[in-house]
């Protein structure tokens, strides 16, 4: 049985999709089977796989609405190992739709559990809110992964999410994990970087990756060619975070590199 980990940040701009789209990656070049769902209506996980949004079969909203089966809006990518539920703007509109739908915060678990044992993991690139969307994805989740952006304000976001998180597991899924905390945008040479990161380790020392993923210029500019990181720029200082969170990812949960 595959595992699902929800990306989740109610920050934006902390490098929650570029995490999603680049350790899925990493993830798949060792071996596994993995699948990303992009459920943020900016549809940037589904841009940065190289896939049209305007020319989608059915997508993550059509999964929420109780549309389309799963089976049928997984797309293969040409990136080792890695496929694509994707979406577009009219994921937008789903969170209205949602509200006159019985057992709303679980549609989309009932739709992935179709296809979660044909998968080693499955990512869920999640919007940056705690709306009717992230909460799905919440209710759908084993565990969640929190990148946070080592500044000033990273610590409070994340004790609200972690609060929002505790309501979530109270009433719909009482066994969501916290799969670990990443540092994005990390600069050793600041002195609110280590503060940050003295802090995090403080409160989450067992959760907190070992890799910190650094500033680099080529992981903005990789999804404007359609690709994640390891294949834009594969010698990269980015791609070799990714690929060693990756490794380390895979590693804490106990399966075997190839």
């Amino acid at each position: 049985m595959g595992k699902i980990v929800a990306c989740v940040n109610q920050k934006g701009g902390v490098g929650k999709t570029t995490t999603a789209v680049n350790l899925a990656a990493g993830v798949g070049k060792l071996g596994k089977k993995v699948l990303i769902v992009d459920a943020d209506p900016q549809g940037n996980t589904t841009s940065a796989y190289g896939v049209d949004k305007q020319k989608l079969g059915f997508s993550v909203y059509d999964l929420l609405i109780g549309k389309a089966a799963a089976e049928s809006a997984i797309i293969e990518t040409s990136f080792e190992g890695v496929s694509l539920i994707a979406c577009n703007m009219d994921l937008a509109g789903a969170e209205v739709e949602l509200i006159g739908i019985e057992n709303r915060e679980s549609q989309l678990k009932n739709a992935l559990s179709r296809v979660k044992g044909n998968f080693d993991y499955i990512f869920i690139d999640c919007p940056p809110s705690l709306g009717l969307i992230t909460i799905n994805a919440l209710c759908a989740a084993d565990s969640l992964l929190v990148p946070i952006q080592c500044e000033y304000f990273a610590l409070e976001g994340l004790s609200q999410l972690i609060s929002s998180v505790r309501q979530i597991k109270r009433l719909y899924n009482p066994s969501l994990q916290l799969e670990g905390v990443l540092l994005t945008m990390y600069d050793g040479r600041l002195n609110l970087t280590q503060q940050v990161v003295s802090e995090v380790k403080r409160f989450f020392k067992n959760e907190l990756y070992a890799t910190a993923i650094p500033r680099a210029v080529r992981l903005s500019e990789a999804p404007s060619y359609g690709m994640p990181i390891q294949y834009y720029d594969p010698r990269n200082k980015g791609a070799k975070a990714y690929d060693d969170l990756a490794e380390e990812f895979v590693k804490r949960n106990g399966g075997k590199n190839r």
